[in-house]
């Protein structure tokens, strides 16, 4: 049954795929991409030239160079215009590397544009992306074609498309260049082959057009953005600045929690000690309202007692005490607790170190409580392994999905907390479900 489900669930989106946004926005940018790259590749590519051949001689060798320098910091606009397209119609978003700002005389200054990385692979994009371009724009023509022969019908009968006596027919147009062979129309019978061929061609166009933007996305990644050290150093900085001001707020949050909670009653145990005190009097003297003093003493209990209460509460906060056991015992209390029914299996050969455990048993807590709160799920899975030398905690639902970063489901909290060790939130929650969360944290801190 589920198989036909999946089955059925494939199809209507094999089905889909042409009337999509994604389908509509790759295509964009496929046709918007080969003129800029075409623009590009002509520009930088004669800089460079020049600026090769003059560096040879020794008359023009400065010149050269400035024209070499020329090439990277045109190399650098085009990118930012690549990087802009890919924004705006593909939703990857790269970080621009950080601008170049060469210090000193003209010939150190001259050096560090020479030396600019983020510029030279900004180049080798340029260069790159001419070919990718073209392939692009080969993936437009099978929407074009299949547009023209989905309309055969219609061309026969509104505009007389018919052969003349002695020809083939009408044409059937393929977007495959060994497709010499491709039927022609001689009848208005025939015109609907070539409808179904067009039909089937541009179900398959949006997946063509994806293949290649699917290229030109891994080149955007690996040579638009910034260096894998530079990321690297920003990454660090991010994560330090999280860091401290999550200890900040957790700081900030326990002194509020002692000096609204357990503070309080802590005076006010103080308090009816006090009172208890003066209520018994000097040393052989009668008690002289005994019920008044016992009402007191028990006033005060009661205060210890919920003081001492908030106070567990406090340490379970900071760590969880049912960690003492390792992270599977921790998590089938946390699983037992639910009031959805969940599914759990953990596979652990290797004990992580506590601040890890620690990360993990929060995160399955808030998206346990997320299931709980916002889903509508009847059910969920919550499984944790090692995988690739990294701990995999999976969250797995049948609700309504949507889940996203920022929709207030604490999910933000979530991706700050992880990455102050190194590791990544992965989120799959299309509309109508299901949704996945996966966390990947390092066995050590």
């Amino acid at each position: 049954m589920r198989d036909t489900q999946t089955g059925a669930a494939r199809l209507r989106g094999v089905l889909r795929a042409p009337f999509t946004r994604r389908a509509w926005c790759e295509a964009a940018y496929c046709l918007a991409g080969f003129p800029v790259a075409l623009v590009g590749f002509v520009l930088v590519l004669v800089l460079l030239a020049l600026g090769a051949g003059l560096t040879v001689s020794l008359v023009g060798a400065v010149l050269g160079l400035l024209f070499v320098v020329a090439a990277t910091a045109l190399g650098r606009a085009f990118a930012g215009v690549h990087r802009t397209l890919a924004v705006g119609l593909l939703g990857e978003r790269v970080a621009a590397p950080p601008q170049l700002r060469p210090t000193g005389r003209m010939f150190a200054r001259l050096d560090t544009r020479l030396r600019d990385a983020a510029g030279w692979r900004s180049v080798a994009y340029v260069l790159v992306k001419l070919p990718v371009a073209a392939v692009q724009w080969y993936a437009l023509t099978w929407w074009v074609t299949g547009l023209v022969n989905l309309s055969a019908p219609l061309r026969w009968a509104a505009f007389g498309q018919r052969p003349h006596p002695g020809q083939e027919g009408m044409a059937t147009i393929t977007p495959i260049p060994a497709g010499g062979g491709a039927p022609h129309s001689t009848s208005f019978a025939g015109t609907f082959v070539a409808a179904a061929i067009g039909a089937a061609t541009l179900l398959a166009a949006p997946w063509v057009t994806r293949g290649i933007v699917a290229v030109d996305r891994w080149l955007v990644r690996a040579l638009l953005g910034p260096s894998e050290l530079a990321q690297r150093v920003r990454n660090l900085e991010e994560t330090r600045a999280l860091a401290v001001d999550d200890s900040a707020a957790l700081l900030r949050r326990l002194e509020r929690d002692l000096h609204d909670g357990a503070q309080v009653r802590l005076v006010a145990l103080a308090m009816s000690l006090d009172m208890a005190k003066e209520r018994l009097g000097a040393e052989g003297e009668p008690v002289a309202d005994p019920e008044r003093l016992r009402r007191l003493i028990e006033t005060a209990h009661t205060n210890a007692t919920e003081a001492l209460t908030e106070l567990r509460d406090l340490s379970r906060g900071i760590h969880p005490p049912v960690l003492d056991d390792g992270l599977p015992d921790a998590l089938a209390t946390l699983a037992a607790r639910s009031t959805v029914p969940v599914e759990l299996a953990v596979d652990l050969p290797e004990r992580p170190t506590p601040a890890i455990e620690t990360i993990a048993y929060f995160c399955a807590a808030e998206l346990l409580t997320n299931v709980i709160k916002h889903s509508g799920a009847r059910r969920v899975v919550l499984r944790v392994d090692q995988e690739e030398g990294l701990l995999r905690l999976r969250v797995t639902d049948d609700g309504q999905g949507g889940a996203t970063v920022g929709a207030g489901s604490g999910l933000t909290g979530l991706l700050q907390r992880v990455r102050t060790v190194d590791g990544t939130l992965d989120i799959s929650s299309p509309q109508g479900g299901p949704t996945a969360v996966t966390v990947s944290l390092p066995p050590h801190a």
